[in-house]
């Protein structure tokens, strides 16, 4: 994601908040996913927090995806790695770029470390899953949709390999339309 694309990402929610929240919209989450960017900024950063530590509390569990390098390089690489310690997500997405900037093995961060290799596919468990060819159109949401179709197969009993081979696959069809939000 370029520095302008995260910026405006970033700013769409920064105002959000703990107290914006209600307990009840977390009682039954299995897991939540969260962008990194999430966690750069306050009052957005306590809310994110507030919000993992309610799926926590109900034993749900966490995945999270660096997002950006730019917003990494701006936030610190080894602040990041530190919070992310502290968090323990079960799933954790990086692209190469991503993972660099961080520089720190992603296996010692995450259950499940997932290095998403645009359209190379992605490796788990220093398995490459590759993506098949595909008329690409539009990458916009690819990252969002491979991340969704991870968690929801991983909810849903699959492996990690398995997962990734979905994610993969639903990446790869999200690139033939336009737009992040395909009709």
């Amino acid at each position: 994601m370029d520095e302008e694309r995260w910026r405006r990402s970033a700013a769409q929610s920064i105002g959000l908040s703990p107290d914006d929240l209600e307990e009840a919209w977390f009682s039954d989450a299995r897991l939540l996913h969260v962008p990194a960017y999430s966690l750069f900024v306050e009052p957005l950063a306590s809310a994110t927090r507030a919000a993992i530590r309610l799926v926590r509390d109900a034993y749900g569990m966490l995945a999270v995806d660096l997002s950006s390098s730019t917003g990494l390089r701006s936030y610190g690489p080894p602040r990041m790695a530190y919070v992310l310690a502290r968090l323990k997500p079960e799933v954790l997405f990086a692209t190469e770029a991503e993972a660099a900037t961080l520089a720190v093995p992603l296996e010692s961060l995450a259950q499940v470390p997932v290095l998403k290799l645009g359209p190379a596919g992605c490796r788990v468990f220093g398995r490459d899953i590759a993506a098949p060819d595909v008329a690409s159109i539009d990458p916009t949401g690819a990252g969002d949709a491979f991340a969704a179709a991870f968690c929801s197969a991983w909810l849903r009993g699959a492996t990690p390999v398995e997962a990734a081979e979905k994610a993969v696959q639903a990446a790869s069809q999200s690139v033939t339309l336009v737009g992040a939000r395909p009709s």
